[in-house]
């Protein structure tokens, strides 16, 4: 069976970046956008419509189109929600099965359980998750720390609601996870990754 390492992270803690980190430094595929991009390419979902969806609440707040019937909201806006959780099920099941791999969020953890995947939890505390904001993300000059703090805490809602949703467990609970690794005292990402590719290989 291949080797899968889940990545689930709080909003600015650095999770993206350990993922792409570990992948690359273990050699492995590493799978976070090009998830979305299979999902555009296999099916008739607007990519407005699954990138609205992606990780955020399963009960979309926008009328769902398809690239083929441009503006008809669906009948049923949970049947469609649902429809969407497979199509990515199957993605993501399929990029496991292909090769050894680190997959970022999406319920991962949940959809590959069988699997048996090595699950991360990546967190920091609000300070180090509003400067890393502030360094990554071009966006948040924007903002001032009030309203990055909030814009932190509304992903991080969204994130939770998405796994209760699906997963029908906590997000963030560590008995989900194996590892749960706390960012907030290490200046710099790289330095994580030669003690964490020892752990979960």
């Amino acid at each position: 069976m291949n080797r899968i390492i889940t990545v689930s992270r709080e909003f600015g803690s650095g999770g993206r970046e350990i993922g792409r980190r570990l992948a690359e430094k273990m050699g492995i595929a590493y799978y976070d956008q090009e998830i979305i991009a299979e999902l555009i390419k296999r099916t008739d979902f607007a990519e407005e419509y699954i990138r609205h969806m992606d990780e955020k609440n399963p009960i979309p707040l926008l009328p769902i189109t398809t690239a083929r019937t441009f503006g008809l909201p669906a009948n049923n806006g949970l049947e469609q929600n649902l429809k969407f959780y497979m199509q990515e099920s199957k993605v993501i099941r399929e990029f496991a099965e292909k090769s050894d791999c680190v997959i970022v969020g999406r319920c991962a953890d949940y959809m590959l359980r069988e699997m048996n995947p090595v699950r991360l939890f990546v967190y920091a505390d609000m300070e180090s998750r509003i400067a890393r904001c502030r360094k990554k993300n071009k966006d948040a000059e924007t903002l001032n720390d009030r309203e990055l703090r909030q814009k932190i805490i509304s992903v991080d809602k969204k994130r939770a609601r998405y796994y209760q949703f699906y997963a029908n467990q906590v997000w963030g609970e560590k008995e989900n996870y194996d590892l749960c690794i706390n960012t907030s005292r290490f200046s710099e990402i790289k330095a994580i990754i030669p003690g964490l590719e020892k752990l979960v290989k």
